[in-house]
């Protein structure tokens, strides 16, 4: 990077640059002397996020000289889809933020390379990470996705826009049925929604249904997980008993959400939000206020929740420069200036090494997160890995249910039936 700053024109242009070669191994720049290499880094955030994010290549620039770094960063949203066409062109960068929805369709097209022989050659530092956080980024036997944090389904609370009637309260025991009452009796006296539109339905049915003793996929990944629909009905009629007494918001609301400055109970519109546990932080300096960081309702929350790779790095298999690739990564992992300026917002980091190092140093609300997730992965020792191919249409597919249903176009029990039919034939047809 070398203090570059990007306008949105060069970020544009960042991404539909050249620069991807054959897929041999490169040499690292300390081997070539003075010679100077350009590795390029994408992922998606929040502003909060991308400058963190640039602080660390400025300390990793610091440590390596040779080589320089190109960030692209942007939304989820947009970052796909400008991946997307690198990707069918052989163009990505050399470091991709990848996530579990999309790891094994990168994989199935050879996009990325197995990261097991940088570990075997100690260039990433693997010996404070345990296997079984590590087995997140794997497909087969191949480590196609290095882990950067662990985090975990929550839900943030702002106690000031509760309602100080009614007996419920949210709490790390309550039910779905205090849930619901907690967000009717807001709506009642403050005015406001009680809890957010569950913008990702995947995440948030995956949880219920998990408390349920099921899953979203089969074990084979060949279809859904679950016989009875009347899972998925009880789930959405919840919401829609939410709607229509206006504790919960119209689609048409949540799609005006573009960033986290524009999310419901930062704007103190919502007394909720349904979470992954790393968020906290950045509805923390977006509020600039108060918020609790509490489990998703239950019963079930022993089994419903567990931990998953936040997000991964991968490294393209078209990178000119994957051993510098490897140390990059290594430095985000491993080292303790860097992960002092990340804070852990891209989940709790995995190196027990850096977390001992962090621990005494974590604010409160820092401390909050990494409690959080350490007491679900003492509870459930299972890790989540790479969804099944064919996931992220069954992902789309279920986000247009969804809106569908709360648009009213359709009834829960109707949409129980298009999404198992649909989606079944869609995961059957890509595994």
């Amino acid at each position: 990077m070398k203090k570059l700053l990007f306008s949105t024109l060069s970020l544009v242009m960042v991404f539909f640059a050249g620069g991807c070669g054959d897929s041999d191994l490169v040499d690292s720049a300390e081997s070539k002397g003075a010679e100077q290499i350009t590795i390029k880094i994408a992922w998606w955030g929040e502003k909060p996020r991308h400058d963190y994010t640039l602080e660390v290549i400025e300390l990793f620039e610091e440590k390596y000289p040779t080589i320089n770094v190109e960030p692209i960063y942007s939304n989820w949203d947009d970052y796909w889809k400008r991946l997307a066409p690198m990707a069918a062109g052989n163009q990505l960068p050399d470091i991709i933020q990848m996530d579990l929805l999309y790891l094994k369709t990168y994989t199935k097209n050879s996009l990325l390379e197995d990261l097991t022989p940088y570990i075997n050659q100690e260039v990433i530092q693997t010996e404070s990470i345990s296997e079984g956080i590590l087995s997140g980024g794997r497909i087969d036997e191949n480590l196609y996705g290095f882990p950067l944090g662990l985090n975990a389904p929550a839900i943030i609370v702002d106690p000031n826009l509760l309602s100080s009637s009614g007996d419920s309260k949210p709490n790390a025991k309550w039910t779905w049925n205090n849930f619901e009452e907690i967000a009717l009796q807001v709506q009642k006296d403050k005015g406001i929604y009680g809890t957010n539109g569950m913008k990702s339905p995947d995440v948030f049915f995956s949880y219920y249904l998990r408390t349920k003793g099921v899953n979203l996929y089969n074990k084979t990944g060949t279809g859904i997980g679950y016989d009875d629909d009347q899972l998925f009905i009880d789930y959405f009629n919840m919401q829609i008993r939410l709607l229509d007494e206006g504790a919960f918001p119209r689609a048409d609301v949540t799609e005006q959400i573009k960033g986290i400055e524009d999310e419901l109970l930062v704007k103190q519109q919502s007394a909720m939000q349904w979470v992954y546990s790393n968020q906290y932080i950045g509805f923390l300096q977006a509020s600039n206020r108060q918020l609790e960081l509490l489990p998703p309702p239950g019963p079930g929350q022993e089994v419903g929740l567990s931990v998953k790779p936040s997000m991964l790095f991968s490294m393209s298999k078209s990178s000119k420069h994957k051993e510098a690739a490897a140390q990059f990564i290594n430095f985000f992992i491993n080292d303790i200036e860097a992960n002092k300026v990340i804070k852990g917002e891209r989940g709790v980091p995995i190196s027990t090494k850096v977390v001992e190092k962090l621990e005494k140093d974590l604010s409160p609300t820092q401390k909050k997160v990494f409690d959080y997730v350490n007491e679900v992965k003492n509870t459930n020792k299972k890790v989540d890995k790479a969804d099944p191919l064919g996931s992220n249409e069954v992902v789309k597919l279920l986000q247009d249910v969804s809106e569908q249903i709360l648009f009213k176009k359709i009834t829960p029990t109707e949409g129980a039936q298009r999404f198992r039919t649909e989606a079944n034939k869609i995961l059957l047809n890509n595994n």
